[in-house]
């Protein structure tokens, strides 16, 4: 493993405790969603747990928790990786979101979105990171989106 800074532990730390009070089941602000909203959340959190369980099996054993990469990992840009920088965090962000709104519950759609936030810190300071390992990973950057593909757009 790479030297970890104290910011590598306080990112995970908060990403672990966002994870537990996730799992706390407070109810504030309750809402009633339609049959169909709820469905497509739920239909959300599955391709979320889907895209999480792929992402995890391509990264095999460059997975870590730390925003620093690991010593000896390699770049993985093909699979889901070829199209999102951050697969892992994007079913997980799916998996939350779609669970709140088929759980119709506002306290976890806020801790998706505090989550969501957290994450944006932790890959940009990841992706400095990754930029300072792997020569590639700057280009490889320009190509792939964050958390979805990037969508390319011919100009005429």
């Amino acid at each position: 493993m790479s030297k970890l800074s104290f910011k590598d532990y306080v990112l995970v730390a908060l990403q672990g405790l966002l994870f537990i009070f996730y799992i706390i089941d407070i109810e504030i602000l309750p809402i009633k969603l339609s049959k169909t909203i709820s469905l497509l959340g739920f239909l959300t959190a599955i391709v979320g747990v889907i895209t999480l369980a792929i992402a995890l099996l391509q990264l095999n054993n460059n997975l870590s928790p730390f925003p620093t990469p690991k010593t000896g990992s390699q770049l993985i840009t093909v699979g889901l990786y070829k199209y999102i920088r951050h697969p892992i965090y994007t079913g997980i962000l799916f998996l939350f979101y779609g669970y709140a709104f088929y759980n119709e519950s506002v306290y976890k759609f806020l801790l998706a979105s505090l989550l969501f936030v957290l994450f944006q810190v932790k890959t940009s300071y990841e992706e400095k990171k990754l930029i300072q390992k792997f020569s590639l990973y700057k280009n490889y950057k320009l190509k792939t989106g964050k958390f979805l593909p990037k969508i390319l757009v011919k100009k005429s």
